[in-house]
């Protein structure tokens, strides 16, 4: 009950900054579109956010946390509290560090990232400016993740998983009510993202505070703990950030491609994080504090237990939030962004980008799953392996199909990067599980065979009864009509999908873990 109390405060945390998420992008696009200036904005706070992921949700976390739940199960608090002190010195300082250099280096950081804008010295220099004041960013978020990692490891999720709403917060307010004081109006975005790293980290203080917690810093590289999540941190800073180096090299092609590339592949990918974030995530969150005690205690039965839950977690909502993303593509974008600035073209080119994207929603699903189950192990080296495999697919995916659109003359060549990130997700998902079933840590038992036919059953009936709604479905009427009807076509699949599920015997307690 505890693994369902938490998940469900963190899916409901994040269904909020998904919600709010959606109507940011809503009044981004209406307000700038998709073209030049938010292709800029894009690029310049992918940046920052990519090493944000990278060393502080991605890395850090994911070699803190089970060092940091090892001290709390196996020592006294005041060692605790020493450990804490020192990661906090060590990390603030690093990324203080790393913060000005970047600042510094901008210039040469955009043309690596998007080397394409290297040919428009206005969006160029833009771009750079954009980056310099969102980098800041980076140094906010890797402490409100520091500070995120403990209060998860203490069982507590809620202000964790309300912080992101910050963000969006911020954005709206930033494009409705700070865009006219700008000179460049887009600029106003950087600001909305600077205050909101500031905010994040802010709303922590009080709960470290009253849990005696928040512990002046000091820097101590040589500290046992800290050298031990330095080694764990290493390979992770790969392993765990696959996705995001994917994307990278996604945003490199796409820079040489025309405008409105960046932006039609961001909001697609938008659309993906809703089902990503609301279980992927919020599952990963929950259980790597809860794997890594059970490893600790030698529990390896609640370990796999543990491990399989999630999975049927994911596998029950992944599998027909792909199908529905690839089958309502159009209506949703038309739907959530097609006013304003953002034409029906732009509309089109997104819808195609999502329908690409969706078929690896399942994929990144699975890795949240997966992952953990080394990570709770301190075990890095092999989700870097198999990272390794996932880019080299990323790549060669990129080189044939952006190749095969080239041949066939087709002007909608950002989809080649979409299906690479779906074909590349689904290697890396794929040799996860390998690993996990060779090494006996993690398998789909008998009891898989009965579910996985009940899913297919309801997952058909959850297709065909939405492709009888879209023949109802008017593309053409008024904004708000086609919100609605959109809402309509969703729970129409949801209700298909659910009552399907009883009919063929399917009950929530089978998704409890099996012990």
């Amino acid at each position: 009950m505890a693994l369902w109390r938490s998940t469900v405060i963190v899916s409901a945390m994040t269904m909020l900054s998904r919600v709010l998420g959606l109507v940011r992008d809503v009044v981004l696009l209406n307000v700038f579109g998709a073209g030049k200036d938010f292709d800029t904005f894009v690029v310049a706070f992918r940046i920052p956010n990519f090493f944000r992921r990278l060393f502080a949700e991605g890395a850090f976390s994911q070699a803190f946390i089970p060092v940091l739940t090892e001290y709390k199960t196996t020592k006294a608090h005041a060692e605790v509290q020493i450990l804490i002190s020192r990661v906090f010195g060590c990390l603030s300082s690093f990324m203080t560090l790393l913060t000005l250099i970047a600042m510094i280096v901008a210039p040469a950081i955009i043309y690596v990232y998007a080397p394409g804008f290297h040919q428009d010295e206005a969006k160029f220099a833009m771009a750079t400016e954009m980056f310099r004041l969102t980098i800041p960013y980076l140094l906010f978020m890797s402490l409100t993740a520091f500070a995120s990692s403990i209060l998860n490891s203490y069982g507590s999720f809620t202000t964790p998983a309300f912080a992101p709403v910050l963000l969006n917060v911020a954005m709206i307010a930033g494009a409705l009510w700070l865009t006219p004081y700008m000179a460049e109006p887009i600029m106003a975005l950087g600001w909305a993202v600077l205050i909101a790293g500031a905010l994040q980290l802010a709303i922590q203080i009080p709960e470290l505070w009253r849990r005696k917690l928040l512990i002046p810093p000091k820097i101590d590289f040589k500290h046992e703990g800290v050298d031990r999540i330095l080694k764990l941190m290493l390979p992770a800073l790969f392993g765990v950030s696959v996705t995001q180096i994917n994307l990278l090299l996604n945003t490199i092609w796409a820079s040489f491609m025309q405008d409105g590339a960046v932006s039609w592949l961001y909001s697609a990918e938008r659309m993906t994080e809703l089902p990503l974030g609301l279980i992927g995530v919020a599952i990963s969150t929950v259980i790597l504090p809860s794997l890594s005690a059970k490893f600790a205690e030698h529990d390896q039965a609640k370990f796999k237990g543990m491990m399989d839950w999630a999975a049927k977690i994911v596998v029950l909502v992944g599998v027909p939030a792909s199908i529905a993303l690839f089958m309502l593509s159009t209506p949703i974008i038309q739907a959530l962004f097609q006013r304003g600035e953002f034409t029906v073209e732009d509309t089109y080119m997104t819808a195609l980008a999502l329908q690409c994207m969706s078929a690896g929603v399942i994929s990144f699903m699975l890795i949240k799953v997966f992952a953990p189950g080394f990570y709770a192990q301190q075990d890095m080296k092999t989700p870097v392996k198999v990272g390794l495999m996932a880019v080299a697919a990323n790549a060669i995916f990129n080189v044939i199909f952006i190749g095969i659109f080239k041949w066939v003359g087709w002007h909608a060549d950002h989809m080649a990067l979409a299906i690479a990130s779906s074909g590349s997700a689904l290697v890396n998902a794929g040799m996860l599980y390998f690993y996990l079933h060779k090494r006996n840590i993690f398998r789909f038992a008998g009891h898989w065979k009965k579910l996985l036919v009940q899913f297919a059953i309801a997952n058909a009936a959850m297709i065909f009864a939405l492709w009888f709604a879209l023949g109802h479905y008017d593309g053409q009427a008024s904004q708000w009509i086609r919100v609605v009807e959109v809402i309509g076509l969703c729970v129409v699949g949801v209700v298909a999908y659910g009552v399907t599920l009883l009919v063929t015997g399917f009950r929530p307690r089978h998704l409890k873990p099996e012990a």
